[in-house]
């Protein structure tokens, strides 16, 4: 896959670290680890609720995005397109 491919990829699953940090793995087979401590810093007012930890860890994943009980969502294709532009993909051992 060429990196201007749109790359049609799900979130197999998800779990929040400390510090505002996603750990993904993708239907590619790839997975990694995402911060989205500049973000939730952002005071932005749909991500304001992920500051408390409690709340950042209650993300559950629907139609393969990761998402969070008052409605905010990250779009799967989107991550996987920037964490693998930055390097941040890894396929695990086998």
């Amino acid at each position: 896959m060429s990196d201007t491919a749109f790359p049609m990829v799900d979130v197999l699953a998800v779990r929040a670290l400390p510090g505002h940090v996603l750990e993904l793995r993708f239907s590619t087979g790839e997975e990694g680890r995402f911060s989205l401590a500049d973000l939730v810093a952002s005071d932005a007012p749909m991500v304001r609720p992920l500051k408390d930890e409690t709340e950042f860890a209650r993300v559950f994943l629907e139609l393969g995005n990761p998402v969070w009980p008052h409605g905010f969502d990250l779009d799967a294709i989107a991550l996987y397109m920037d964490m693998r532009d930055r390097g941040l993909l890894r396929r695990p051992a086998a």
